[in-house]
């Protein structure tokens, strides 16, 4: 190789360009990927029911798993007849990454450790693909607050619920206001308008 170079020093000189846009090239390329990857995903829409769609114009910018209780209290309905009732939820709310980032409660409520909060109504349900699960809702944004991820939430999809029916436990006039616990999973989108 050194005949080649001292001989033809042209062909010395191609092999290091070579050599120095193939690590380029390289680098080029490990630099793209690492962009896409701390890149943060957009989030998609679950596949649902139109009954429990959002209106055209919002997106999804939030996506939480919870793992907690539906809690119910036994209470006497308009007919007399007693019945376990929803009193609400007692979950932990989950990322992608399985950190937990807030709490989902009684109101329905939602809070998030970055300090927003969103409190909703029920606007829509379907019955859930499990039978012994509790339904999957479209639920409107009643109020806002705090500036963080819920800051402009106006919609939430309950979706893959999994539990939280109340079981069998006996609700009567002797168990009147008596509390039980269903352990439930579900997927939770929040949605804001679109950008």
């Amino acid at each position: 190789m050194r005949v080649l170079k001292e001989k033809f020093p042209v062909v010395g000189l191609m092999k290091g360009r070579l050599v120095i846009a193939g690590l380029t090239i390289v680098l080029l390329g490990a630099l793209a990927a690492q962009a896409q990857t701390s890149a943060p995903q957009k989030e998609a829409a679950p596949d649902v029911p139109d009954a429990i769609a959002v209106p055209a114009g919002l997106e999804p910018v939030l996506f939480v798993h919870a793992k907690g209780s539906q809690v119910y209290t036994c209470q006497a309905g308009a007919d007399g007849k007693f019945a376990w009732t929803l009193k609400g939820p007692e979950a932990e709310l989950r990322d992608r990454s399985d950190k937990v980032i807030g709490q989902h409660l009684a109101g329905p409520t939602w809070k998030l450790k970055d300090g927003s909060e969103v409190t909703g109504k029920a606007a829509g349900h379907v019955d859930s693909l499990d039978p012994d699960s509790i339904p999957w809702l479209l639920v409107n944004v009643v109020t806002n607050s705090g500036k963080g991820q819920l800051a402009k939430v106006t919609a939430i999809q309950r979706v893959h619920t999994h539990g939280g029916k109340p079981g069998g436990d006996v609700c009567d006039e002797a168990h009147k206001g008596a509390e039980t616990k269903s352990n439930y999973t579900a997927d939770y989108f929040f949605f804001a308008p679109a950008k």
